[in-house]
């Protein structure tokens, strides 16, 4: 029999073009994806298509019958022998995944036969998949793939895949895993190696390279054994392996795994460096420093150009190599005294797994095109003219509302009416004068739109550099990170320049600035475009990324996720988000799937932040992407906000209470804002203490809430009320027919969320009911899909204009940006149906009264007592609305009044 070879594990990786996803939330209290799908696993996880089970499931059939083309048959060997539940999700690359049964059984176990053909895309070569069961389950965790180079095909022209429980390893015969196999062997402290075996064991040996540090036998077979070094503890930069016997004789060698020791005491004893890293720019030197432990050698590269000579555009790669010598803690540095401003750079790394590898420094703040070789800056030289007196703006974050959009989205429609050279970049983003006409009626577009609006900030998708083809570029979500401190060049007018993108970048703020609006950077922190061989795993494998074993862990949903618990790495975020903070002067960061950090991270983060912005807004997404090693209480998900210092998070529940939600698939569900009758009183307990800044079961404190209806995610607000599906199966709003009235619906769910407690969020263009085509994951679906069409404002001026007004509302009075005990004093109060909310704030002067009316139909209204208030705002009659004692609202009315 032949020897089995154990093939590599693969983590599923987004296309290059994709954003950092995150898209199947696992924090209890949330369910909003973050970015794009990375096709794995669906938005619901609770009843799966599934292909039909094959009636002779049951017979052993060791023989499996000749399809006629080419298939893969997945092998699931349980060792409880407990089958019933479990089947395979299968997808293609960039594809949709689906569940598929097992539909055959061998004396191997279960057994899924399918034909190639059945997906479409690249399954030629390789095909992703996941052992699980319809609760999402999974054996063992996490998203694998089958390269088919490393298979041979039978003579019926089916490659075998087999898999073992527990085991994230891939097998091309079965006899190792009936056999036995070591599933894990790491340490535990660094005097203390656990393991665990698909077998008992019976004896252990651990190895410093050729020499034996330890031996054990086992009086007691367990599949699990604790081995402690009497003498020694771990050196870190040796290589630990095993030699285990297993309960048969059968005898099982490999490596240890040190990756736990990554977080501990012992090694930041060593290892943990406080000081500057990167190119530390002079006129008269530049030094260079850069951490990698355990790296037998690094020299530095200079180069004239950013370009290489692969890129369009690119020059001979010439370059001088200068050999950086190791030091204290790990880092490599060194010195060239000479003025070196604006040539670029790069490190050429060799350790145990990499040789010669070259890599862009990960605290370069500046690149060539494409981010594929560092600069280095004299940031004198970038500032436009009057930055010294940019300033940070300020703002109680209980005051703002938040703008999001993409660079692109503002500028790419062809109604924006700017300079055609500045469309989708930074340039047009702040370009002024720009207009629409149809008709006789003109609208401003753009820059001026926004400003016009009245929003205080303005939120933008990621601007950092991204694995993007800068050339030639197509549109994408940007949550593909390359080069964290970088601006990406996609966005400049000149992507070859290292100069340009930061100068237009810091123009960009600029404007803004001086028209009062902040600047809000969504960061991706939380994973990387591409883990295996990105400079962060070059230069120290195995430490800035969690694992499963020996496996990529994928919290994100993107193929890997990064170990903010670990010293360097939550260095490395402290580092970068001081850098935008101080040179860029941002007002504040919104975190991508923030719930993959670590509490102890954001809170300290947060504090550092403080000290270069004392107003700084910090917030994220309190949840993950998919399953993590992380443990759940040192999670930044919503659960755990109370622990949040400074910073806040997404309230997704009013989100959901108002239309329904993002994660049903049934599209069945309406919400408060588009319901036709009464609604269930959980949606309307959770609309009143959104209005009050607090989230259920998270915290009370408007300081730690972001309310939001849509963003950047999912449907708009448009194509979700027009997807809604009735009980008879059909749509039930057409926009055909019932436009006027989905325009409302949108009217009546942004008043809501704006005039609440807590920073109010809106996605770019709900403002005139903005549509995507119903699209529901536009990550890459195109510039067309994406753009902030104008005409629209024509079209919906009148909600257009009714935002405006809640948005100024809001930023004026001061009533509505109460700290949690002031906001304690709220009432907030609905009718018998809950289909009226009513908010009231009372000062020592006065109450605000604060109602809002969806858009159910009902016999009776009910009456309010408004006798003795003025009219501060009413979105059906302006200042004209007359208030008495048997005041009553309308459908989708809105009534801010004072008394």
């Amino acid at each position: 029999m032949k020897i089995a070879k154990k093939l590599s594990f693969l983590g599923v990786l987004a296309a290059l073009a994709l954003a950092g996803c995150g898209q199947t939330p696992t924090s209890s209290d949330s369910s909003q994806d973050s970015s794009q799908e990375a096709s794995s696993e669906p938005q619901a996880s609770s009843s799966a298509e599934s292909q039909p089970v094959d009636s002779s499931s049951e017979e052993i059939i060791d023989d499996l019958p000749d399809l006629g083309e080419p298939c893969v048959a997945f092998h699931y060997h349980r060792d409880d022998d407990m089958y019933d539940g479990w089947n395979l999700w299968l997808w293609a690359t960039g594809k949709d995944g689906k569940a598929y049964e097992f539909n055959y059984t061998d004396s191997y176990g279960k057994v899924g036969l399918y034909p190639l053909s059945t997906w479409e895309g690249a399954a030629d070569t390789e095909l992703n998949f996941i052992v699980r069961t319809n609760d999402w389950d999974k054996d063992p965790d996490g998203d694998r793939t089958a390269t088919f180079s490393n298979f041979v095909a039978d003579s019926k022209q089916t490659y075998h895949v087999y898999l073992n429980t527990g085991d994230p390893a891939i097998y091309d015969d079965p006899s190792v895993p009936l056999e036995g196999v070591v599933r894990s062997a790491s340490f535990v402290n660094s005097s203390r190696v656990s393991i665990t075996a698909s077998k008992g064991i019976s004896k252990i040996g651990i190895y410093a390279g050729e020499d034996l540090v330890e031996e054990k036998e086992y009086l007691s077979v367990k599949n699990t054994q604790i081995i402690n070094f009497s003498t020694a503890t771990a050196d870190f930069e040796k290589e630990y392996s095993y030699k285990v016997t297993l309960a048969n004789g059968n005898t099982r060698t490999g490596s240890v795994d040190m990756k736990k020791l990554y977080g501990s005491e012992d090694f930041n004893k060593v290892y943990a460096y406080d000081g500057e890293l990167g190119a530390i720019y002079t006129k008269e030197a530049t030094t260079f420093k850069v951490w990698s432990p355990f790296s037998s050698s690094i020299s530095l590269r200079l180069y004239e150009t950013g370009t290489p000579a692969y890129i369009e555009g690119g020059s001979d790669d010439v370059y001088d190599e200068i050999d950086m010598v190791k030091g204290e803690k790990g880092v490599f540095s060194a010195t060239v005294n000479e003025d070196l401003e604006g040539k670029y750079y790069t490190y050429v790394v060799t350790n145990k797994k990499f040789t010669n590898k070259e890599i862009v420094d990960p605290y370069a703040k500046s690149a060539g095109v494409n981010g594929v070789r560092g600069m280095i800056v004299d940031f004198s030289k970038t500032n436009p003219e009057g930055w010294e007196t940019v300033d940070y703006l300020g703002y109680d974050r209980k005051e703002l509302v938040v703008y999001e959009t993409h660079v692109a989205d503002v500028t790419s429609s062809d109604t924006w009416g700017g300079t055609a050279a500045n469309q989708k970049l930074f340039k047009g983003m702040y370009e002024e004068g720009t207009t629409y006409t149809e008709g006789d009626v003109t609208v401003s577009t753009g820059f001026d739109h926004i400003k016009e609006l009245g929003v205080n900030a303005v939120q933008i998708l990621p601007l950092f550099d991204q694995a993007n083809d800068e050339v030639n570029m197509e549109f994408n979500w940007g949550y593909n990170p390359l080069n964290y401190n970088v601006v990406e060049g996609g966005y400049s007018t000149n992507p070859y320049d290292g100069y340009v993108r930061i100068r237009e970048f810091k123009e960009l703020v600029q404007a803004y600035k001086k028209a009062g609006i902040e600047i809000i950077m969504d960061v991706v922190y939380n994973h990387v475009n591409s883990a295996e061989g990105s400079n962060f795993d070059v230069l120290v494998p195995g430490y800035y990324f969690r694992y499963n074993g020996d496996s990529l862990s994928n919290g994100s949903g993107c193929g890997n996720e990064t170990a903010s618990d670990n010293y360097m790495f939550r260095k490395f975020m402290i580092d970068s988000t001081q850098f935008w903070i101080d040179e860029y002067k941002l007002d504040g960061f919104r975190f991508d799937l923030m719930g993959l950090h670590d509490i102890d991270t954001m809170n300290l983060l947060t504090e550092k932040a403080k000290e270069f912005n004392t107003n700084i807004v910090i917030y994220g997404e309190p949840w993950t992407g998919g399953t993590t090693p992380l443990s759940e209480t040192k999670q930044a998900i919503q659960k755990n906000a109370s622990r949040f210092v400074g910073f806040g998070q997404f309230n997704d529940q009013i989100r959901n209470a108002l239309h329904g939600g993002v994660f049903d698939d049934t599209l069945t569900k309406l919400g408060w804002c588009d319901t036709k009758t009464k609604v269930g009183k959980t949606v309307v307990t959770t609309i009143k203490e959104g209005k009050v800044g607090a989230t259920h079961g998270a915290t009370t404190d408007p300081d730690k809430t972001v309310n939001y209806v849509t963003c950047h995610d999912n449907r708009t607000l448009f194509d979700r009320i027009a997807a809604a599906i009735g009980a008879d199966g059909k749509p039930i709003y057409n926009p055909e027919t019932d436009y006027e009235e989905m325009v409302k619906m949108i009217d009546v769910a942004e008043a809501t969320v704006i005039l609440s407690q807590g920073t109010a969020f809106m996605l770019a263009g709900e403002e005139f009911a903005r549509t995507k085509g119903g699209d529901h994951n536009s990550y890459n679906s195109g510039y067309k899909v994406n753009e902030l069409d104008y005409s629209l404002k024509i079209k919906n001026i009148e909600l257009f204009n009714h935002i405006k007004a809640y948005i100024d509302i809001k930023e004026y009075y001061s009533n509505f940006a109460l700290n949690a005990e002031q906001a304690k004093n709220i009432e907030v109060e609905s009718d018998t149906n809950g289909n009226t909310i009513v908010m009231r704030i009372s000062d020592e002067i006065g109450t605000y009264i604060v109602m809002h009316r969806n858009s159910a139909i009902q016999e009776e209204e009910m009456e309010f007592d408004l006798s003795n208030c003025v009219v501060i705002y009413d979105s059906i009659y302006g200042n004209e609305k007359v208030l008495n004692e048997h005041t009553t609202l309308g459908r989708y009315e809105t009534l801010v009044a004072y008394k």
